[in-house]
C-alpha cells in the first residue's frame, strides 16, 4: 500500500509539473496538442506502473528510487539534474513557440510526435520487463546478472535510445519545431551518463566488459 500511495503521489506531481511548465508559458488552457501530450504520457507510464506494482513491486521500487540524491557518482548526479533541466527547458521553449507561433507544426506531424513519445515509454517498459535491475540510479545489486538479448542484443544501453526517441517526440507533440533544439544538451547528457555509467559496470557488474565486446553500439543501433 505504501508503495502505491507513493507512485501515485509521484504520478501527479510530475502531472502537475508538466501543466505548470507547459500552461504558465503559454498563458492559456487553449493548447490542445498539450492535453493530448500529457494524456499520452499520463497512460503511458501509468499502465505499466499498475502492471508492476500488480507483478513486480521490487522492480518498481527500485524505478521510484531516482533524482540526484538517488545518485552515488557526483558525475550521475550532475547528469540526472541536467536531464531534469533539459527536459524543463524543452517543455518550456515548445510552449513559448506554440504562444508566439515562431514555427508551425502541422496537426499529422504533432500526432506522430505523440506516437514517438508513447514508443520511447513503451520501449523502456519493455526494457524493465527484460531487465528487472534496469534501476532508475546507477547501482549494481550482489545477485545483479548481465543481461544481452533481447532489446540488450541490440544496444547496450536500450532504456536510453527510448528516452531519444520521446526526446525527439516531445516537441513535436506539443506544436514546436525550435523545442528540438533542446534534445542537443539532452543528447549530451546522456552520453555522458552512459560513458560514466559504463565505468561503474565494468567495475562492478561480472560478465559486462565481455557483453560490450559482444554488443558493440552504446545508444543508437550501428551509430553508436
Amino acid at each position: 500500500m505504501k508503495i502505491a500511495l507513493q507512485t501515485a503521489l509521484s504520478s501527479l506531481i510530475g502531472i502537475a509539473l508538466f501543466g505548470l511548465l507547459l500552461f504558465l508559458p503559454t498563458g492559456t488552457f487553449n493548447y490542445w496538442q498539450a492535453w493530448v501530450f500529457i494524456a499520452v504520457f499520463a497512460i503511458s507510464t501509468t499502465v505499466p506502473t499498475i502492471y508492476l506494482l500488480r507483478k513486480d513491486p521490487a522492480t518498481l521500487q527500485r524505478r521510484m528510487h531516482a533524482g540526484p540524491r538517488a545518485e552515488t557518482r557526483i558525475i550521475q548526479k550532475y547528469a540526472v539534474s541536467g536531464a531534469f533541466l533539459s527536459l524543463a527547458a524543452m517543455l518550456i521553449i515548445s510552449a513559448l513557440d506554440h504562444r508566439f507561433g515562431w514555427s508551425s507544426v502541422p496537426t499529422a506531424v504533432s500526432l506522430c510526435g505523440d506516437v514517438l513519445v508513447a514508443l520511447g515509454l513503451g520501449i523502456a517498459m519493455l526494457v524493465i520487463l527484460q531487465n528487472r535491475y534496469a534501476a532508475s540510479n546507477i547501482t549494481v545489486e550482489a545477485e545483479q546478472k548481465v543481461v544481452s538479448t533481447g532489446l540488450y542484443g541490440l544496444v547496450r544501453h536500450p532504456m536510453y535510445f527510448g528516452s531519444l526517441i520521446m526526446m525527439v517526440g516531445i516537441p513535436l507533440a506539443l506544436d514546436s519545431y525550435w523545442g528540438l533544439v533542446t534534445v542537443i544538451p539532452g543528447l549530451i547528457v546522456l552520453v555522458i551518463r552512459i560513458l560514466d555509467e559504463e565505468k561503474a559496470l565494468e567495475q562492478e557488474l561480472d560478465g559486462y566488459r565481455e557483453y560490450t565486446q559482444k554488443v558493440h553500439h552504446r545508444l543508437v543501433p550501428y551509430i553508436w
